[in-house]
């Protein structure tokens, strides 16, 4: 399939503090969010299901996770599709831009989510 490993230094970001939250990072697609999980060995939320496509979660649900501080990153860009799937998929990824700042490792594009109890 289409999961990809991460770089070494993406890999460590996202191991940081893991043991804190649910999820360390979400990301749009389980394809996507697998290469996450397996090179951290801790959970990745799949925005969307198997192709990212689902409706699930709702920007709701999705903005509660984040409030509650259950999810680290959000993980797009970078090879990796985050725009993709389905409208959910869509405002999800379009909120987390608009309402997080980005930062690049290694061409990936990360948002810190941990500020999250402040925006939703």
């Amino acid at each position: 399939l289409d999961a990809r490993e991460p770089s070494a230094a993406l890999r460590e970001l996202l191991e940081r503090d893991s043991d804190t939250y649910t999820w360390v990072a979400a990301t749009v697609g389980s394809n996507n969010a697998s290469g996450y999980q397996l090179a951290t060995g801790e959970p990745v939320m799949p925005i969307g299901g198997f192709n990212g496509s689902d409706p699930s979660p709702t920007l709701a649900q999705f903005q509660r996770h984040v409030v509650d501080g259950e999810i680290h990153y959000f993980v797009g860009g970078g090879g990796f599709r985050a725009n993709g799937g389905s409208s959910a998929a869509q405002e999800i990824a379009a909120w987390v831009a608009e309402t997080f700042t980005a930062q690049t490792v290694d061409g990936v594009t990360v948002y810190d989510l941990s500020t999250g109890r402040e925006a939703a």
